[in-house]
Parts: structure tokens; C-alpha cells; sequence
């Protein structure tokens, strides 16, 4: 059989052509020596060229790397010859695997050559004697810069930095494949935060598209196109341009403005550093990596080469890596681990994160280890040069004494059990994530890295592989696997043998769920560092798809000034159209009918007033700029500012719970304990008993162990001897239920250290554990130590171990079941370390809600009397009891719970029902606790306020049936005795029938609706139920997605068309923020999305009433009188233009040209018109007094079409007053004329801004002085439109008097009159 040659420099593909060929190495340049026939090779021949073939040792690591892929890792070296086809990609370029060879292929090493496999199979290989320190000389120096690495060796795994290896675009709805530490073979979204409404691209479409949508703009634009037109010219181009660029100058820099400041916020979350693992192939240096990078790549796109290495040289390979391993050569790290700080916004797939305690979690990620700060793993070091900044020390596989059975165990868990956390976790890998940001639940999320992750050392987090479903909004699901490759051969002391050909040498899988992820914006809360890669970036994480994009908000009074400028442009048309039609459609001097109308048109263009926009938009920015001045609202920030009027309308108050009405905070408030109760100071009594109760007198013997106490302890009696009876009664029953409360939890203790000092924290899924045991410290009973094992307490005031329990089971706790329990054993002292079950007292204990606990303990005459009464005060109850079990009793229910526990049919139930049958029967009732979650300051006044304010509140979150009610009646939320009716897991329609029935007869009761139920009540009721929900004067919602607390406001926008506020603090608030009218975010503890993503941010919930009540109301009111004083001054010139051109027969000439409009418009009464957003009608006192006046506001009395018909009728009469008797008083058409005219009408816009002022303030007087003043001192100036003889007159002063009284008293004392027959309300508490 013929055989190619293996080197042929001058065939068309050979490597010497290649741009590669640096790295394509020529068999014969360490290996000179071949054969023709290779199948003919003896081993008698191999072993006398033993030196020579020495030199071919490094390329191992390169021809064999496709080997060590999944498919291959069960072949035997002999095979490779098989699964060309499937393989290709793999070995390409490497074997010689073309597919052209034809018969070629079958060589030695081929699956045709028996003989010289067989050996290599049977694993009776001839082994030949080298040097070790031969091969690993070469191999470091050598081997390192060829080699591919296992996590390389996949040509479909890209390489690390290889930006040149990315493929296509990743589509989105499919799953994912993601590469640990390497580069992915397609490109996923960028990892930034955006808030911004806007792009540069689409800045100038959208924003000039929003202003053009709005009538008026549209109708100025027009009317400045008509300039262009000779015929349709009338005085200056600049007099109908400039206004409306700066109109939109105006408008388009406060966007542009705004969207920069969100931008600028969204870039400080998007820097936020983190640390991020990097990935290093040992002794590998730029140069060559670049090298390895360019050949990977080549054969990841399936370049055909010629092939160095013939097949007969497989075995010998084999030969030499067994030869190494033989010799013991330690075999070095996949890779060496560097840390490096990345922002946020560059952190990509695949990234592994190091995460510490309070950390925000960036992107959604898989956790993959995770381990206590206090307890770092010891770590061998292999014999590899050292290499600086290293995250840990390059670590090989466990040990020994614990990796095969360990690793076999941890893997068959983990399937079987589909890797969800139980009581008995034992700490390994576990982390406790917050995820109130995300959900709005205030419990803690129990986290754990997959046994198959959670062992490997970070070195060889490069042989995993995470496989992910596609991008999902659903924050409680998620399903995914992680790949472990098969490390690269080569002995490793760490790691047990395994047979080649069994399925150990496969990928071993391991499944994901949602216990191993923790999703963008929750927060780690444990006293850990963890390991976790990240899965999905940007606008693909939870947080982000359960967000709605922002949108530009427009303000109701905007869409009313809007419809009140359809009116006057009406009136614009009409008054044109009559004014021609009175003179005559006939031709007049060339002059056609329509061509005078739309010069009509634009003489009048003033009755809308393009200077409305500009006065308006400068008063959002006042107002803004007040907000954000004010001292008793420290910290708000203003970050849409065309909306602050739209504070003042607010009917409907949407609020999240968790930390905008809570802190999120537990505290312990009330304890009972059948016949006394303990809140407040008399804590301090429980101290006492317990100081007492568990003062261990000190052994004089030093060898004699401390006692430790138990429930039956007897010497306990001697303490209290001088008491009486009753008290000592009452001593032994407060010291039992501490006792209980110590040791009936899933917390644990940790140590950390602040300032140098050692603190106490604990960790536990529920704050109110936490609550509670941080309680029993303060009253002198510490938990010192817990573990999976058992627990120790710590007498507080006396510092020595006075309590040691061995666990022996643990019932955790479930929405389901409410309650927890746990068997314990105390042992008597505190040496004992004995595993015997006979050695204490066994005693169970158990505690939960009171609904459960009715029935469990043991009947009494006050446990619903005193839950009933806590649970009135807002506090959260947990009852609490105890039995004690004798041995047999505790034996015989652990082998029926044993047997329950491996039932294959009905398990759960099973279970429970050994526990209920052996344990939760006639408990002894020791007392009931009452937890608080904080709340927020002044949050009961704050609601109360609101109330009264006319606002009906809605509180949505995420939390717990039960939470959400404690909280709603702690808040004052509900009214004390109001009933509260409950819709919870609500599955059928009928039933949902009868709750809206029920509703529609008792519309005075509070609302408490679950997140299922409201899903069902949304999907067939809609209508139906939101028409109820709104009448009612609360409702609170939980268990509620991002997107049903969004879908709630846009239906009670939709079907109310009432402004609607949202305010939250939590990611999980940005979709509802953003769907709402206004959007108010609080800063929180852990996140800024909330605050960043609203338009309105503040630190405490007790300052929004002060923004509706205070600023909303003072805006709104400002911009409705700043509108029609505008639209006044519009109008009233208009009506003087008509007057004049019906004296000069109808003619469209102007009456003021050119300064004399633009002078009006601008500086002879804009200031005094503007400064009456200084005003006030009432001090900020009595708005928070009478919050009743804010009411008045959400009826848009402020500017309604009464009240603008009435400043139109004002204006009629004012300007025909002043132009008729301008005329009649001088002449028709004159400098005269224009004189007196002008001037009137100037003292009267500056005379009924006086008249409208309530409040005054230096601004408006000088604002005042200064215009008459500027107006005086101009009028030398105006000689080409006024006659300045004449002024100087008495003859121009008494007709100025004259037309000026003539044009003010009337409208003035209609006002006084109208303010003594109906006063508004603002007069009436002012006691005017």
C-alpha cells in the first residue's frame, strides 16, 4: 500500500504558503526519520530510534487536540481514522483526514492496522524509558505556544480576544450556547443601561415630529411659509420666523437637555466597575497566542491543507504521553486565571464575574462557585513557574481522599434532584441574593453554583459550556444545562484514573434551574464571594425585557391649550372670511378674495400666539428649577421637565411596597406569651428572665466540662427562689419561647470584618428570621455557630456556651405549608461530641402563621384573640410551639419519614403526612411574635394626606398575600375595621363572576387581589373589573409582574382618562414608572433603575406630598393663568387689527408693523406676563392643611372653556374699547391714532397683570417698573410710527386716562364683585 509524502512544499496547498505557516510545523524538523510504508514500522525500529523520536513530543498537544472534544474522548488513538465525516471540523488540517486521500487513509494507526492498536488498547503498552525532564523542558518551551487547549480544541470554540472569530448576529429566540471565559462564536447585545428617549439619529425626526403633531406649531410653520410669498408679505420675514425658531430652539434644547442628563446618569451605572476573570494559556506570550489565534481561525473556517503527520506516528505519541505519565511529571493548569476590572457596559457573554457581598449583579448570569470570605478553600499549588496577579494559585483537581466517590455522589444529586437547594446543603456554594429590585419580594433567594461548577477550580472554568434557553421576561423560570469537557491527558495526582473506553471519558452534564442563576439588578446579600458567568447582557436580561421603552410625555394642559387653539384659529378664519365677504368677493385693484382672506389670516395670526410655547416651556424649566431648589425635598431631581403641571392633576396613586412604603427592614415589636405581652421598654423585662434563666454557674473544676442547659434543666428553679409563684411561671414560659425562637430558623452566622473589628450578621432566606433572632441577642441569647450538623448559643451577659443542639431534621418553611419546623437534640455539655441518639433530650419545635398553627398546638382560649389584635396593629404573627419526643417516638418517625422520602408515587404528601401524623399534634403553645417590616418616614401622615388630597391609592408589588396585607393595614393604607376582601389563587371564571358580584354590593371595602387572579380578572373581565377596582377606595395587588403592574396603570388611564402617578424604587417598578402619567422613582438602597428611569426622583416617599400638594399644585395653577394672560394679549391686539381694517374699509393692512409687533410681544410685556410664575395663592402651610384644595384641581377649573370663553369676551371688549376710542378720540389712520392706541394697550396688559397677582414678589414689581420704564424711555425712538408732537401733550395724556379707565374698571370690578358672591376656596381658608 503507497503512501503520500509527507511534505510537499510545492503542492498548490501547502503550508509554506500559507499565511499560517509560522505556526504549521514540519514533522520531519523534529522528526527527520520516516517511512514510505509506515504500516511496515516494527516497534523494534521505534525503540532503536528512541533519542530521535524524543523531538516529536510537543506536537501531541496540537495533532491530538481534536481528540479531546466530546465525540472523541472515548476513542482510542488507534481509531482515528473513524467519523472523518462527523469529525471534520475537528481534525481538519490536523490528521490527515482529506477527503480525498482515497486509500490512503488506511495506514498504520488506521483503523486497519489491528496489530498496532491492539497493545494501545489492552493498555499493555511497551513503555520507553526518557528523560521527564526532557519532556517537560520541551513542553514548556515548546508545547505551550503549539498546543491547543482542551477549551480550544473545539474549531467551533472560539478563542479568547479573538474578535476576528465572530460569526453572524445571535438570534434572540433561540437558545444559546455560551462558552465560559472564550469569545463566542456569534455576537450578543452590549451590556449597557439606556434610559434615553432618544438616539442622535433620531433626535431632530422625533422631537420635530412632537412639536409639528401639536396644532399650533403647525399653524405658525404655516403661517411663516406664507411669508415667502410676495403677495401674502406683510412686514417683516423675521416677525413670523425668529418666534417660532426660537419656539422650537426652546422646546428641542430642554429635550436635548434632558435626554443628556439621562444619558449622563445612564453612564454612571453602565461604569460601575466590576471584576472580571480572565483566562491565560500557560506560558503562552502575545506573539504566539496571536499565532495560535490566526490558526484556530483558519480551521474553524474548514481550510484544506496538506497534512503534516502521518497516522503511523498516533501510537508513538500515545507512547511518549504515557511514558510522562508513568514518570509522575505533574501536569499544569488549563489555564491561568488573571483579575481585571471592566465597566459594566463592556462586560460581554461568557465573562465570569467576581461578585462580593451588596453587590449589584450586572447582567444575568449562571453562578458557578461560590465561598465564604472567611473560609477560603486551601489550594495545592503545581510545579509551574509562578505568575503575578493570579486570582488563586493554579489549582489541579481535588484531592485524592475525596474526589472520585465525591464527584460520582455530587453528580448523581444533582440530576436526581434537578439541583434544588435543601435544608441539609451544607453551605457548599450556597449564596443568598435580594431580589426586591427585580420582584419586589422582600424574602431572600437561596443560590447554589452546580455541584458539577462548584468544584472545579477557576483555572478550569474553560472547559464548561452553559447551554440557555432563549431570552425570557419570566423572572422565577429558567432551564439550562452545563457541559464539563473532558480535561487534556496527561497524569494529574489530583485525579483518579478512570477506564478510557468507559463513558467517564464523555462530557458530564449537569442540569441548571433557577436556584443557579441570579438575574441583573438583584443583589448578593451574603457574606460570600461568588463565581458566575454571565448568560445574558443588555436589553436581553429579565430586568430589561420586563421594562416597556420609554416614551415622551406630554402634559394635559398641552393637549387643552392644544384644543383651545383649534378654537382660536376657527375664530382667525371666520373673522377673515366676514371681513371679506362684508366688503365683497369682486376683484378690487388685481387683489382675488382668497388672497386677501389668507392675508387676513396672517394679520391675525397673533389671536394664536406663537409666543404661548415659548412662555410656557420657560415656565416648566422655572418650575423645575424650584423643585429641585427646595430644601424640604433634599435630593429630588427633576428629569423630564415638560410635565411639572401634570403634578397637580394626579387622581390615581400607584405604589410599590418594597422600599418606597417599607424600608425592607424587619424589627421584632411584640411578644405574648399567653397571659402577659412584651413590646417597647418591657423588652427589658424579658431581658432580665433570660439573663437569669441562663446565667450557667462557672465550673470551679477545670477539668470538669460547662454545663449547658436544656428545656428540662432543674437547677434554673434556684435563681428565682425568691420570686413568687406567678413570676416564676411567667419566667419559665418567656424563657421557653426564646429558647424556641433561638434555635427554630434556618439562619446562619456569619463574621465580618468592619474597621477592624469582628461583627456578628446573619444570613437566611427571610428577613424575619433575621428579625427575630437578632432579638433573641438583644434580650441575651446569641447564636454563635450553625451548621448542617447542629447549632451553639451564647449567653450574651455572661460570653460562655450555655445551649448545644444536634440537628437531626429540618422541615423548611413554604408558601404552601406556612409554617417551619425542627427536630433538635441538646446535649448536656459541651464536650460531648458523640453521634448517639440517646445521649439528650429530643424536642420539636415549630412555628408558623397563625392560620396553620390553630390547629396544631394544643387548644387555648387566646391565640386568635392576640394574632387578631397584632395582626390589626399591622405585625407580622408567627405562632410558636414545641413537643418533646421520647426516643422510640423520634425513631419510629424517622424510619416512616425515611420511607415517605424514597416513595416514587406521592412523595410530598406522603411525607407530610408522617410529619402531621407523629409531630404536629397538640403542640404546647409558647407565644406569638408580632415582626414589623419598617416603614418608610411619615409614611402613615403622607398616605393620609393623599386621601384627603381626593387621591385614590393602589399599592402593587410583588411580595406575599400576607405581606402585602400586614403592610396595607400598618400604613393605614386601609382604615382601621375596614373589611378587606381577598381574591387569591382565583383559577375559574364562575368564581370570578361572584367576586365582581360581591364587589358591586360593598364598593366601601378594600381590594386584595393576587397576581394570578388578576391575570384571570384582565383576560375575561377586563372592562368589567376595572370599572369596580376604581370605585373602591383602595386596592392592593401582589404577587404582580413588572408588566401587570404596567398593564394595571395604562387600563386606569384608558378607562378613566385620569392622571395616573407610579412611584417605586426597584427595577422591577420601571415598566409601571414609565406607563404612568408621571413617574416618580425613589432612590434606593441597592438601585438607581427606579429614579433614572422616572421623571421625577426622590429619596423618601414622605416628599411626593409635598411635590403634588406643594409644587403640582403651584405649577398647574401658574401655567393656566400664564396661558390665558398669553392668549389675552394675543387676542386683545387682534380685535384692535380688526377694528382698524373695518375703518379702512375692510382693507388687510397692518396697524403695528414691524418693532411695534415684535416689541409688543417681547419686551414691553413679557416680563410682567412671565413673572406670574412667581405667583401663589396660598402659602405652603395651608395647602398641607387643607389638602381638600388640591381636589379642586384635578376638575381643571384653572383653565376650562369657561374660563377661557371669559378671557375671550375680556379681550373683545378691552380691544374694542381701546381701538373704537382711539379712533373716535384722534383719527381713523394715523401716527396719532397708532400713538394712543399702542400706548393703552400696553399700560393695559401691565395694569391687568397687577390685577391678577395674588401674591406679590420683588421680581413682579420690578418686572413691573422696569417695562413701563423701558417702554417710556423707547418711545423717542419710535418717531416713524408715532407722532411725538402729540405726546407731549395734555391733549394725549387725559385720552390715554380716558381709554384706559374705560378699558380696565369694568372687567375689574366684575372680578371683586364675583369674589364677594362666590369666593373661590382658596379665600375662604385664607379667612378673606
Amino acid at each position: 500500500m503507497s503512501s503520500r509524502p509527507l511534505h510537499q512544499p510545492d503542492a498548490p496547498e501547502s503550508p509554506a504558503n500559507d499565511s499560517d505557516s509560522d505556526l504549521d510545523l514540519d514533522i520531519q524538523e523534529l522528526d527527520p526519520i520516516t517511512t514510505s510504508s509506515p504500516g511496515s514500522t516494527s516497534r523494534r525500529d521505534r525503540n532503536s530510534q528512541n533519542e530521535r523520536r524524543t523531538g516529536h513530543i510537543p506536537l501531541r498537544n496540537l495533532r491530538m487536540s481534536g481528540l479531546r472534544n466530546l465525540a472523541n474522548r472515548s476513542r482510542g488513538y488507534g481509531d482515528l481514522g473513524r467519523r472523518r465525516d462527523t469529525d471534520q471540523d475537528d481534525l481538519h488540517g490536523l490528521l490527515n483526514d482529506d477527503p480525498e486521500d482515497g486509500p490512503n487513509r488506511h495506514s498504520a494507526g488506521s483503523f486497519n492496522s489491528v496489530e498496532d492498536d491492539a497493545p494501545l488498547l489492552q493498555g499493555t503498552r511497551h513503555r520507553r524509558s526518557s528523560s521527564v525532564d526532557t519532556f517537560n523542558r520541551v513542553r514548556s518551551n515548546l508545547g505551550a505556544h503549539l498546543r491547543l487547549p482542551s477549551f480550544m480544541s473545539n474549531a467551533s470554540q472560539p478563542i479568547p480576544g479573538d474578535t476576528d472569530n465572530v460569526d453572524e448576529e445571535h438570534d434572540p429566540a433561540s437558545s444559546r450556547t455560551v462558552f465560559v471565559g472564550a469569545l463566542q462564536t456569534a455576537r450578543f447585545p452590549p451590556n449597557a443601561v439606556s434610559n434615553a428617549k432618544y438616539t442622535p439619529i433620531s433626535f431632530l425626526p422625533r422631537t420635530l415630529y412632537n412639536e409639528f403633531s401639536f396644532f399650533f406649531n403647525m399653524y405658525f410653520l404655516l403661517v411663516a411659509l406664507s411669508q415667502a410669498i410676495p403677495q401674502l408679505r406683510i412686514g417683516y420675514l423675521s416677525t413670523y420666523i425668529v418666534p417660532l425658531v426660537c419656539v422650537l430652539a426652546i422646546t428641542l434644547g430642554k429635550e436635548a437637555y434632558d435626554d443628556i442628563d439621562r444619558r449622563r446618569r445612564d453612564n454612571e451605572a453602565n461604569s460601575e466597575g466590576y471584576t472580571v476573570l480572565t483566562f491565560e494559556n500557560p506560558g503562552m506570550g502575545n506573539a504566539e497566542r496571536y499565532h495560535a489565534k490566526k490558526k484556530l481561525k483558519s480551521i474553524s473556517k474548514g481550510k484544506k491543507r496538506n497534512t503534516l503527520v502521518s497516522t503511523d506516528r498516533l501510537s508513538d505519541i500515545q507512547e511518549e504521553e504515557d511514558r510522562a505519565e508513568s514518570s509522575g511529571s505533574p501536569q499544569p493548569p488549563t489555564t491561568i486565571v488573571h483579575e481585571v476590572v471592566r465597566r459594566s457596559r463592556d462586560l460581554k457573554v461568557g465573562d465570569v464575574l467576581k461578585l462580593g457581598k451588596d453587590q449589584r449583579v450586572p447582567a444575568d448570569v449562571v453562578i458557578l462557585k461560590s465561598y465564604t470570605n472567611e473560609s477560603v478553600p486551601v489550594t495545592t499549588e503545581p510545579d509551574v513557574a509562578p505568575v503575578e496577579s493570579l486570582l488563586v494559585d493554579p489549582i489541579s483537581d481535588p484531592p485524592i481522599d475525596q474526589s472520585a466517590e465525591t464527584i460520582a455522589e455530587g453528580h448523581e444529586s444533582t440530576s436526581r434532584l434537578g439541583n434544588t437547594p435543601s435544608a441539609d446543603a451544607g453551605g457548599v456554594g450556597e449564596t443568598f441574593i435580594r431580589t426586591d429590585q427585580l420582584d419586589g419580594e422582600t424574602d431572600w433567594k437561596l443560590r447554589l453554583g452546580s455541584p458539577l461548577t462548584q468544584m472545579l477550580e477557576p483555572s478550569e472554568f474553560v472547559r464548561l459550556r452553559v447551554i440557555a434557553g432563549k431570552p425570557d421576561k419570566k423572572v422565577n423560570e429558567f432551564i439550562g444545562t452545563v457541559e464539563l469537557s473532558p480535561k487534556s491527558k496527561g497524569y494529574d495526582p489530583h485525579v483518579p484514573k478512570v477506564n478510557e473506553e468507559g463513558d467517564n471519558n464523555n462530557a458530564e452534564t449537569a442540569p441548571l434551574t433557577i436556584d443557579n442563576t441570579a438575574w441583573c439588578n438583584t443583589i448578593l446579600a451574603s457574606n460570600a464571594t461568588t463565581l458566575a458567568v454571565v448568560v445574558y447582557t443588555g436589553p436581553q436580561t429579565r430586568s430589561a425585557l420586563s421594562t416597556s421603552p420609554s416614551r415622551s410625555k406630554t402634559g394635559l394642559l398641552e393637549y387643552e391649550i392644544n384644543s383651545l387653539t383649534k378654537i382660536l384659529c376657527a375664530l382667525t378664519l371666520t373673522l377673515s372670511i366676514v371681513l371679506v365677504a362684508l366688503e365683497g368677493f369682486e376683484h378690487v385693484e388685481g387683489i382675488k378674495w382668497y388672497v386677501k382672506i389668507m392675508r387676513f389670516l396672517v394679520l391675525f395670526s397673533t389671536i394664536v400666539p406663537i409666543s404661548l410655547r415659548v412662555n410656557l416651556d420657560m415656565g416648566k424649566t422655572v418650575y423645575s428649577w424650584f423643585i429641585q431648589r427646595d430644601q424640604g425635598i433634599e435630593g429630588a431631581v427633576v428629569r423630564t421637565s415638560t410635565i411639572p403641571e401634570e403634578l397637580g392633576r394626579i387622581e390615581y396613586l400607584l405604589s410599590d411596597k418594597t422600599g418606597t412604603l417599607t424600608q425592607n427592614e424587619m424589627e421584632m415589636k411584640k411578644i405574648h406569651v399567653g397571659t402577659v405581652s412584651y413590646a417597647n421598654e418591657a423588652m427589658d423585662e424579658v431581658a432580665s428572665y433570660i439573663k437569669q434563666g441562663f446565667s450557667v454557674p462557672a465550673s470551679t473544676d477545670p477539668n470538669q466540662p460547662s454545663i449547658l442547659i436544656t428545656p428540662s434543666s432543674t437547677f434554673l428553679a434556684t435563681t428565682t427562689a425568691t420570686a413568687t409563684r406567678t413570676r416564676r411561671e411567667i419566667g419559665s414560659r418567656v424563657r421557653d419561647v426564646v429558647l424556641a425562637l433561638a434555635i427554630c430558623h434556618n439562619v446562619t452566622p456569619t463574621i465580618e470584618d468592619e474597621n477592624g473589628q469582628n461583627i456578628t450578621t446573619y444570613q437566611a432566606s427571610s428577613p424575619d428570621e433575621i428579625a427575630i433572632v437578632k432579638w433573641t441577642e438583644a434580650v441575651g441569647l446569641r447564636l454563635m455557630h450553625r451548621d448542617r450538623k447542629g447549632m451553639l448559643l451564647q449567653s450574651v451577659d455572661t460570653g460562655r456556651s450555655v445551649v448545644r443542639v444536634r440537628i437531626l431534621e429540618i422541615f423548611p418553611f413554604t408558601s404552601d405549608g406556612k409554617r417551619m419546623g425542627i427536630i433538635v437534640q441538646f446535649l448536656d455539655d459541651s464536650e460531648s461530641s458523640s453521634a448517639n441518639i440517646e445521649a439528650g433530650e429530643i424536642w420539636f419545635y415549630q412555628k408558623g402563621a397563625d392560620t396553620v398553627m390553630t390547629s396544631i398546638v394544643a387548644a387555648n382560649d387566646w391565640l386568635d384573640e392576640e394574632t387578631a389584635n397584632m395582626a390589626r396593629e399591622g405585625l407580622r404573627t408567627l405562632v410558636v410551639g414545641r413537643k418533646k419526643m421520647s426516643l422510640q417516638q423520634y425513631k419510629e418517625f424517622s424510619a416512616n419519614y425515611k420511607e415517605a422520602s424514597v416513595a416514587i408515587n406521592n412523595r410530598d404528601a406522603g411525607m407530610a403526612q408522617v410529619v402531621s401524623h407523629y409531630l404536629e399534634r397538640d403542640l404546647e403553645l409558647l407565644g406569638v411574635t408580632g415582626v414589623e417590616d419598617k416603614l418608610q418616614k411619615d409614611v402613615k401622615p403622607s398616605l393620609e394626606l393623599l386621601r384627603n388630597a381626593g387621591i385614590k391609592i393602589w399599592m402593587l408589588t410583588g411580595d406575599k398575600v400576607e405581606t402585602a396585607r400586614c403592610v396595607a393595614v400598618s400604613a393605614k393604607l386601609v382604615a382601621r375595621g375596614q373589611y378587606i376582601h381577598t381574591i387569591a389563587k382565583l383559577k375559574r371564571k364562575d368564581d370570578a363572576q361572584d367576586h365582581l358580584d360581591f364587589l358591586r354590593s360593598k364598593t366601601d371595602a378594600c381590594l386584595l387581589i393576587d397576581g394570578e387572579s388578576l391575570s384571570l380578572f384582565l383576560t375575561h373581565f377586563r372592562t368589567e373589573f376595572i370599572s369596580l377596582a376604581v370605585m373602591l377606595p383602595a386596592v392592593v395587588a401582589c404577587r404582580c409582574s413588572p408588566t401587570q403592574k404596567a398593564d394595571v396603570a395604562l387600563l386606569i388611564r384608558e378607562h378613566t382618562k385620569k392622571r395616573i402617578c407610579c412611584i417605586g424604587d426597584g427595577g422591577n417598578d420601571v415598566s409601571m414608572i414609565q406607563a404612568a402619567d408621571v413617574g416618580v422613582g425613589i432612590v434606593g438602597k441597592e438601585g438607581r433603575q427606579a429614579s433614572l428611569a422616572a421623571d421625577f426622583s426622590i429619596t423618601q416617599f414622605c416628599h411626593l406630598t409635598k411635590l403634588l400638594v406643594w409644587h403640582g399644585r403651584n405649577s398647574y395653577k401658574r401655567s393656566a393663568k400664564l396661558a390665558q394672560f398669553v392668549i389675552h394679549r394675543g387676542l386683545i391686539i387682534s380685535v384692535c387689527q380688526t377694528m382698524y381694517s373695518i375703518a379702512i374699509k375692510f382693507e388687510p393692512e397692518g396697524l403695528y408693523k414691524d418693532w411695534l409687533m415684535v416689541g409688543y410681544a417681547t419686551v414691553y410685556t413679557m416680563a410682567p406676563v412671565f413673572s406670574l410664575v412667581l405667583d401663589k395663592d396660598v402659602d405652603e402651610k395651608l395647602a398641607n392643611l387643607y389638602p381638600e384644595l388640591y381636589k379642586e384641581l384635578t376638575t381643571g377649573a384653572s383653565l376650562s372653556y369657561r374660563t377661557f370663553f371669559v378671557w375671550v369676551f375680556v379681550s373683545i371688549y378691552q380691544g374694542g374699547m381701546i381701538q373704537g376710542l382711539s379712533q373716535i378720540l384722534t383719527e381713523v389712520d394715523g401716527p396719532r391714532m397708532v400713538a394712543v392706541s399702542f400706548t393703552v394697550l400696553v399700560l393695559n396688559e401691565l395694569c391687568m397683570v397687577a390685577f391678577e397677582i395674588t401674591t406679590w414678589h420683588p421680581v413682579m414689581v420690578f418686572s413691573l417698573l422696569g417695562t413701563l420704564l423701558l417702554y417710556l424711555g423707547s418711545i423717542p425712538f419710535l418717531g416713524r410710527y408715532f407722532d411725538l408732537g402729540f405726546i407731549i401733550t395734555w391733549g394725549f395724556v387725559w385720552r390715554i386716562a380716558a381709554i384706559g379707565a374705560i378699558s380696565l374698571i369694568p372687567p375689574y370690578a366684575g372680578k371683586l364683585i364675583r369674589r364677594a358672591v362666590k369666593p373661590p376656596s382658596y379665600r375662604k381658608v385664607q379667612a378673606i
